[in-house]
């Protein structure tokens, strides 16, 4: 990585997606940051729409690392000023940071395009594909003033959905499925199923 032209003084912004090749996007990161503050910016921005590791943001069992927390440390140590992302999976991730963290919804943006995009918009049911995310389907469903449904995942071990549970009535209905993060769509695929 080489930073093409001076930042002496400056007030810099490096975008960076966080999604595609994680590791290798995290570590570029990291060093833009760095040539950044050794290259004499006043204050660096990291904007990270999808932010490294979020889902390791606790340890879930004995011996599991908390990557969360640990791409905060580096991002600190590597001389970031400030932090920009969106929708973090947990809040008390902005709490790994001892700078100034921005998260940002996309629930505005949410509602914007439901009424934009979906004729039956008002005979809606908000679904969130499993418990983790009823906070987010309530307050969507809230300000849309329609009802909410989730789908409970009954497990036998982590990691592996047994079976999955609808909570809510959605016959007759047009189902607006929401997710924090999609991976690989499956819990959504399964969710949208029911």
């Amino acid at each position: 990585v080489e930073i093409g032209e001076s930042v002496r003084g400056e007030d810099v912004y490096i975008i960076q997606s966080g999604c595609g090749e994680i590791n290798d996007n995290l570590m570029e990161l990291l060093i833009m940051i760095n040539a950044c503050k050794i290259a004499s910016s006043s204050r660096v921005t990291a904007v990270i729409p999808c932010f490294p590791y979020a889902r390791q943001d606790k340890k879930d069992k004995s011996r599991a690392p908390i990557s969360a927390k640990l791409v905060a440390n580096m991002l600190s140590v590597a001389g970031a000023d400030h932090i920009i992302t969106m929708d973090l999976h947990a809040s008390q991730i902005q709490g790994f940071f001892d700078i100034p963290v921005d998260n940002l919804y996309a629930e505005p943006a949410v509602l914007q395009w439901i009424k934009e995009n979906i004729l039956e918009w008002r005979n809606c049911i908000i679904v969130s594909p499993d418990a983790g995310g009823a906070k987010r389907v309530t307050s969507i469903a809230d300000r849309l003033n329609v009802e909410f449904a989730l789908i409970h995942k009954e497990r036998k071990k982590a990691n592996e959905v047994d079976r999955m549970v609808l909570v809510g009535d959605v016959k007759d209905r047009v189902a607006i499925l929401v997710d924090d993060m999609a991976d690989t769509c499956g819990t959504i695929c399964h969710a949208a199923d029911k």
